[in-house]
């Protein structure tokens, strides 16, 4: 194991460009990366059921999703660290009162806290993806929840931030914005399944581009931001790669000696 590594990809952004597509370098390059021995993983704030056919098509089953809420190592669930349920039930009234959408998130669906808004469906569109969150105001009984997201303008989320000192609050959208639990991140994710599958820390690299990667970035010894990414988050990685649009995992796996 010492010769090889695992390597967490981000995908929004990272693996996927502005259209949502896989760049044929990309592909090319996980699977140099896997023939050479190394482990390739996922650390997203997507859910599981949001990039399936991705984690098929570049046969992957290590991943961090939920912005390292639910864990899965080689097929296997690994770790979860759920949302407080009262507390997201109070957030969730407070924001009804205030026109802000809620959606609730476990690892098979989503749903939301109303029929239906435009601002769950333009940020949710944005992910080109097919499922979108169906009407169920009480999902959170009686299960566990790893993410949910909450509706509103920026600057508005600080409002809850306040009140509610038991989550973390990320934007990800003008519309929207994860909530996860305080404490928990991509970093702490990535710890857990580097730890199941017996990688230093010296050994395990990651990439990202977004705020919710700057922990991840900024924790993770061989950490490299996209081109693509704000300067807040290039600030903290210890290398900064090409865009995206620009072969960018190609020219990063490059730089740090992976290919």
């Amino acid at each position: 194991m010492t010769n090889h590594s695992v390597i967490f990809f981000d995908i929004d952004g990272t693996l996927l460009n502005g259209e949502k597509e896989l760049p044929h370098s990309t592909k090319e390059s996980i699977f140099k990366l896997k023939a050479l021995g190394h482990e390739v993983a996922i650390a997203t704030g997507r859910a599981p059921f949001m990039y399936e056919d991705l984690r098929k098509e570049l046969d992957i089953d290590t991943f961090v999703s939920y912005n390292g809420q639910y864990v899965v190592v080689r097929g296997e669930v690994a770790y979860v660290n759920p949302l407080n349920i009262p507390s997201l039930k109070k957030l969730s009234e407070m924001a009804l009162e205030k026109n802000h959408p809620v959606v609730f998130m476990d690892h098979e669906d989503m749903k939301a806290n109303v029929p239906e808004h435009h601002y769950i469906n333009e940020s949710i569109s944005t992910l080109k993806i097919e499922k979108f969150p169906t009407h169920d105001p009480h999902y959170y009984s009686g299960r566990e929840l790893y993410q949910s997201l909450l509706f509103c303008e920026e600057g508005e989320e600080k409002q809850y931030e306040q009140i509610f000192c038991d989550f973390n609050f990320v934007r990800w959208h003008p519309y929207s914005v994860d909530i996860t639990p305080k404490g928990g991140s991509k970093a702490k994710g990535i710890e857990q399944a580097a730890e199941k599958l017996g990688f230093s820390e010296e050994h395990i690299f990651a990439f990202g581009d977004g705020l919710n990667d700057i922990e991840m970035l900024s924790t993770v010894k061989n950490s490299v931001a996209m081109g693509n990414a704000e300067e807040e988050v290039k600030s903290v990685a210890q290398h900064v790669t090409k865009s995206v649009e620009d072969n960018g995992i190609q020219h990063g796996l490059k730089m740090v000696g992976l290919l």
